[in-house]
């Protein structure tokens, strides 16, 4: 029998606003809105803090006292919830990612595993925002998968393009990490597209027996590769930081919508869904 799909809820994400679409910002917010996904089949809560107060709410923040009480919040609605902490930041500090992983000891975190050219154009070409570079250079990236062990917390590796899941292969081989895990980002503009083709190639240079996701970002075109992951036996991430978008275009009231439309897709591609005892064993948790 196929294995079972772990749905991961991306609660919030780091970019959007919530004065103009309905995120999650406050502890008390967060908590409903996982247990919302919770509830439709999700059990690995992605979550971004954001500063708290009006008018702050589209800011991040690297608050630990913050971080502990969303994460204590996320854990009394959803009993038995993995959480599964950001990391991301631009520049060489990392010392607000690596405060919240000291206090709040998620079981997992993401770790951006390489450099990206951060880019999108409009429709007149101008740029969508000033053109920037997300760097992790290899030190980084050493450096938060050190404290990553130190808190008990197994990095994800997120992987923007072919060349940063062939240099995760690398940090295993380097000793930088055992067993590692991968998340396939697809659909930023400047990084690997959201097509279903590209998927198996992305396999085909994963480390071996290496546990992956797909992360899909987009309209309502992403729900084909989600289905092509759900096909070839990956993990499966949804929320309102990846899409507002429902498959048929709708969009989504919020993230309970889009992890029962996730869950959907993994039984019609012949998969049931895990329950956080049985996501422990299959990332190996337990």
């Amino acid at each position: 029998m196929p294995e079972k799909a772990i749905i991961t809820c991306a609660l919030t994400g780091v970019l959007t606003d919530p004065r103009s679409h309905p995120v999650p910002v406050t502890p008390a917010e967060l908590a409903a809105s996982a247990r919302e996904a919770w509830e439709a089949g999700a059990v690995c809560m992605h979550v971004h803090f954001r500063q708290q107060g009006a008018g702050r709410g589209h800011l991040p923040s690297w608050d630990p006292a913050l971080a502990v009480e969303v994460a204590a919040a996320i854990r009394e609605a959803c009993s038995g919830v993995i959480l599964n902490f950001t990391t991301g930041v631009v520049g060489r500090d990392q010392s607000g990612p690596i405060a919240c992983l000291r206090a709040g000891r998620p079981e997992i975190a993401a770790c951006n595993a390489g450099s990206l050219n951060y880019l999108k154009t409009r429709a007149d070409g101008g740029w969508a925002w000033p053109p920037m570079l997300f760097d992790n250079p290899v030190e980084k990236v050493a450096e938060i998968v050190a404290v990553m062990a130190e808190t008990g917390t197994k990095p994800e590796f997120e992987c923007f393009d072919t060349g940063i899941v062939r240099s995760v292969g690398m940090f295993a081989e380097a000793g930088m990490v055992a067993a590692p895990q991968v998340n396939f980002v697809m659909g930023v503009a400047s990084g690997m597209p959201a097509d279903p083709d590209l998927l198996p190639l992305l396999l085909k240079y994963r480390p071996e027996d290496c546990p992956w996701q797909a992360t899909v970002i987009g309209r309502a075109e992403v729900w084909d590769l989600h289905r092509k992951a759900a096909e070839l036996g990956g993990h499966l991430r949804t929320g309102l930081e990846d899409t507002f978008y429902l498959p048929h275009g709708a969009r989504a009231r919020g993230n309970g919508d889009l992890v029962a439309a996730l869950a959907a897709v993994a039984r019609e591609a012949g998969r049931s869904v895990a329950s956080a005892a049985e996501a422990r064993i299959l990332w190996g948790l337990a």
